[in-house]
């Protein structure tokens, strides 16, 4: 049951700070740590280390960023076929600072990401149709993550969209083709222009979603747990309680999961049991993939 990743790849070049400077203020932040991450790749890389079989799509630079990158999706047992170099170009970064309580604030600069184009979707056809699934998110252009939409839906191939970064051009009646619309509460409030900040209005929100024509919205909202909502209702699934250290990439780990466990089941509400263990377990370490815990750990936590 494979599972194709359309996506990007970051670098991410993580401080560990007391607080932000404010305009004009040079601090000296406690720690920093340098590891592989960006979405695409992190879920990639959440779903291969939980047990799937993860196919990757994404562009890197000519830096000395991008053997590495490779390398890290290869040492983790993704197909790497689909992963290209573009020539004069930066590998794609993240800056990420994480405060005292774990909460992280994160800039992108997206490089070769940039350069994953509709025809790169064309040229792996073949590969691309024998998958199960198809997991995309936002720091592409819009223009791949649509023509991928479109590819999924001609083949009959399930897509799971992460909105994320989250943007108003988001075309929401293309997203409507997609099965799992899966948003955090932040990207849910820019998306709707409504509140979320209490579970009523959460749900209120991601009802409007569907209501206009998504199938499953999944809502992932940190420590209170991640909410389902569909046309047939709503369903709230618990956090697990850990100790947080660093909430980086925790939404990533919650997606590969959940997309590695529903391919292999089909059974949603279970899968995202175990995805919010899988996601739990990773902000009681720094960083976001090298902090992706083990599978016998959650099921460990399950059992727990």
């Amino acid at each position: 049951m494979k599972i194709a990743v359309i996506g990007s790849n970051m670098v991410d070049l993580t401080s560990y700070i007391t607080r932000m400077p404010v305009l004009g203020e040079t601090l000296e932040a406690p720690d920093f740590s340098m590891g592989c991450g960006g979405k695409g790749a992190n879920q990639a890389v959440a779903a291969a280390k939980y047990g799937a079989d993860v196919l990757m799509m994404t562009k890197v630079g000519d830096d000395v960023f991008a053997d590495n990158t490779i390398a890290n999706f290869q040492k983790a047992g993704i197909d790497t076929k689909y992963v290209q170099k573009v020539p004069g170009v930066s590998s794609g970064v993240a800056p990420i600072f994480v405060d005292k309580s774990g909460q992280n604030s994160i800039l992108i600069i997206k490089g070769a990401n940039q350069y994953l184009l509709p025809k790169d979707i064309d040229d792996a056809e073949e590969d691309l149709k024998n998958c199960q699934l198809i997991i995309l998110q936002l720091e592409i252009s819009l223009e791949t993550v649509y023509y991928a939409i479109d590819f999924g839906k001609k083949h009959g191939i399930p897509v799971l969209l992460n909105p994320a970064p989250a943007t108003k051009e988001l075309l929401i009646d293309k997203a409507c083709q997609c099965d799992f619309f899966m948003p955090n509460e932040t990207e849910l409030a820019i998306l709707t222009e409504m509140p979320v900040s209490t579970l009523d209005e959460v749900e209120a929100a991601a009802k409007s979603l569907v209501d206009r024509g998504l199938k499953n919205v999944i809502v992932t909202m940190g420590s209170h747990g991640s909410m389902w909502i569909s046309k047939e209702g709503k369903h709230l699934v618990k956090p697990f309680k850990v100790n947080a250290i660093d909430t980086s990439g925790a939404g990533d780990a919650y997606i590969g999961c959940f997309a590695c466990c529903y391919v292999q089941t089909g059974d949603i509400l279970s899968s995202m049991k175990t995805a919010s263990a899988f996601a739990a377990l990773s902000v009681t370490k720094r960083g976001t993939q090298k902090s992706y815990p083990e599978k016998e750990d959650v099921l460990k936590l399950l059992k727990e």
